[in-house]
């Protein structure tokens, strides 16, 4: 059977434990045991404690939260969370043999009241609230999706420098939502689907100006335009992060839904 390592694991960790009708809360017996940080400018991030995670973390602006996808462990050990646009050359390239490049982590400093946010490189100090205020923003919290609602599927290139990139929707009900966007860095352009074909042969994405076939499993790929097949290169999403979210201009300023929207 046809298997999308990266497209499984992305769905897993966006869409969380949540139904597809309900964002991810903070259970209320466990909002006593939450720790709360601030920049004293409205960006909040809490750490809650999770049965199925180490911990979980939500981000919000103190009236409005929504739950911050972990690393690809599906772990917030050590704080680490999926932060793909910004890269950390110093982290371990081989820890659990992920590339922890494009993780960014919050770590915490009960002694000093302080918590410290590393979006790759760059770092952000808070400050701790007391428990007394941690509770009272609780008391109000309101859950939110996070705006995140898409994960990279696959990602192909020709010889000419013309890419081919798929995306899909995050939760059960829009997992089968595909988009496909073609054209050269910086410059991809959403394609009009005509009809998608996805079962354990394979992928056909289908445009009024062409065809994009996929055998993720076999890293085969070809775009068929007026019957001629051009052979195109698949591109491993997880090692190419970077490019995806920072260079080919699909997500260009949109919110990603970690701390580092902001902070």
């Amino acid at each position: 059977m046809r298997t999308n390592v990266f497209a499984a694991l992305a769905l897993a960790l966006w869409s969380g434990s949540a139904r597809a009708d309900a964002p991810v809360e903070i259970p209320a017996a466990d909002r006593p045991k939450t720790t709360i940080c601030t920049d004293g400018k409205n960006h909040y991030v809490a750490v809650a404690p999770d049965e199925r995670l180490i911990t979980a973390l939500f981000y919000g602006d103190g009236k409005q939260w929504f739950k911050v996808p972990p690393e690809e462990s599906g772990m917030l050990s050590g704080g680490n969370f999926l932060e793909p646009r910004f890269i950390a050359p110093t982290k371990n390239p081989s820890f659990r043999g992920l590339d922890m490049r494009v993780y960014s982590e919050v770590v915490y400093n009960k002694e000093k009241a302080t918590c410290e946010i590393f979006c790759g490189e760059r770092k952000t100090t808070l400050q701790i609230l007391p428990a007394d205020k941690a509770a009272q923003l609780l008391e109000t919290a309101k859950f939110v999706e996070n705006p995140r609602q898409v994960a990279p599927y696959a990602l192909a290139r020709d010889d000419r420098g013309t890419y081919y990139y798929v995306d899909r929707g995050v939760t059960p009900a829009s997992q089968k939502r595909f988009r496909l966007f073609t054209g050269p860095r910086g410059n991809l352009k959403l394609q009009q689907m005509t009809n998608v074909v996805s079962d354990s042969e394979g992928d056909v994405f289908s445009t009024k100006t062409g065809s994009l076939r996929l055998i993720l499993d076999k890293h085969e790929s070809t775009w068929v335009a007026g019957e001629k097949p051009r052979a195109l290169k698949l591109v491993p999403v997880h090692q190419n992060l970077g490019l995806i979210y920072n260079e080919l201009g699909v997500y260009a300023g949109q919110r990603q839904g970690t701390p580092c929207d902001d902070l």
